[in-house]
């Protein structure tokens, strides 16, 4: 099998927003928006690279049972960042509950991908079993999403906490221990360093 240099398809995981917000002396919540930039940055740092997919974990089911200030802090971040990407030129594509109320009503035109630039997946409202539940229809209801081939994670977590589990069966898995505000580019230049290492064989 050819070796892929370069990932197709990275999925990234930005964790440790209220750990940051603590050791700056804020509150949790405000460690959302000042993950919005870094966001940026790496989204500009994907397109740099010649990636061509990118799905980002923005909050999940398990995550609304957060306080209430947190829950509007993280869905107002995810909604700034989904309409900056858009106006960059992205293709976006939201996945995640739409009928649920916890999902942002502003997001609902983009459960169709929009956009015809590097695709890039928000997860947002997000569920496995949300997403598995659609094949009792016939279908992931994440089944726009291509397979994985990277997964990049911060925070110093080291599980996937329910990421797209069908298109992550053969990735492989990245991790820093930086919270995800004090995102480098250099991070991103590692992983992908660390990624053309790997056996790629997908079980064969």
């Amino acid at each position: 099998m050819a070796k892929n240099d370069i990932p197709s398809h990275v999925g990234f995981i930005p964790d440790g927003n209220r750990r940051w917000a603590m050791d700056h002396g804020l509150p949790k919540e405000a460690g959302y928006a000042h993950g919005i930039n870094p966001g940026l940055l790496l989204y500009e740092k994907c397109k740099e690279c010649g990636i061509k997919e990118a799905s980002i974990f923005c909050f999940t089911q398990d995550n609304t049972k957060r306080p209430s200030i947190q829950k509007q802090a993280f869905s107002e971040a995810s909604v700034a960042f989904a309409f900056e990407i858009a106006r960059r030129g992205a293709a976006l594509l939201v996945v995640g509950d739409e009928t649920s109320t916890q999902f942002p009503k502003a997001l609902k035109e983009f459960r169709q991908r929009q956009g015809v630039g590097m695709k890039v997946n928000l997860l947002v409202n997000y569920g496995w079993e949300w997403d598995l539940a659609g094949l009792k229809n016939g279908g992931l209801r994440s089944e726009e999403v291509s397979r994985l081939d990277l997964i990049v994670r911060w925070g110093g977590g080291r599980r996937l906490s329910g990421f797209l589990p069908v298109q992550s069966v053969y990735a492989d898995l990245y991790y820093r221990d930086e919270y995800w505000p004090d995102f480098d580019p250099q991070h991103f230049e590692h992983a992908l360093a660390w990624f053309k290492n790997q056996d790629q064989t997908l079980g064969g």
